[in-house]
């Protein structure tokens, strides 16, 4: 499957069984595909993409980015919230959660999320917003900041760039 950067995607129950981070927000039975997650490029290494929960519990986090935003005022700081990113998604509001953000190869994508026949996308200032807190986002994570994500992504990058040489070792 050709993975591409902006779009929806599925994951395989594998990637969990693989990288065993309870952090990470889990695939959901019930027969329904859930949760869905945006896709990012990895900006360095090929073949690693970022992928970015989305939550339809909007009034949730909503109060969890303003009590983040209280927290920060009264630290007499200037209030920025890079992990959480609100926005549309078939027309709903969405929460999109950067800080359960996590990196993954193709090998462990499901399918693509796909609404009357078409991919879904979102629009294209929502994707730049949400591009640029990732970024943000995970050079604070590289410098010591791992509060700022749930998962290990660190351990769980690490995981994936094995498999990425392992599967290019396998081809020599």
């Amino acid at each position: 499957m050709i993975i591409k950067k902006g779009y929806f995607y599925f994951v395989r129950d594998e990637y969990f069984e693989k990288v065993k981070d309870n952090e990470l927000m889990s695939n959901k039975d019930n027969g329904i595909k859930r949760p869905c997650f945006y896709c990012l490029k990895d900006y360095k290494i090929d073949n690693l993409f970022w992928f970015i929960p989305i939550s339809s519990k909007v009034h949730k986090y909503k109060k969890i980015y303003e009590n983040k935003i209280k927290k920060q005022i009264s630290n007499n700081k200037k209030p920025v919230v890079d992990t959480i990113v609100f926005g549309k998604l078939n027309n709903l509001d969405r929460a999109f959660l950067i800080q359960n953000m996590f990196p993954i190869i193709p090998k462990y994508v499901n399918e693509i999320y796909y609404r009357k026949n078409e991919p879904v996308k979102i629009s294209y200032e929502l994707q730049k917003e949400i591009e640029s807190k990732v970024k943000k986002v995970l050079k604070l994570v590289r410098k010591g900041n791992k509060g700022l994500v749930f998962p290990d992504i660190i351990k769980i990058k690490n995981i994936m760039i094995s498999e990425i040489s392992n599967t290019k070792n396998n081809f020599k």
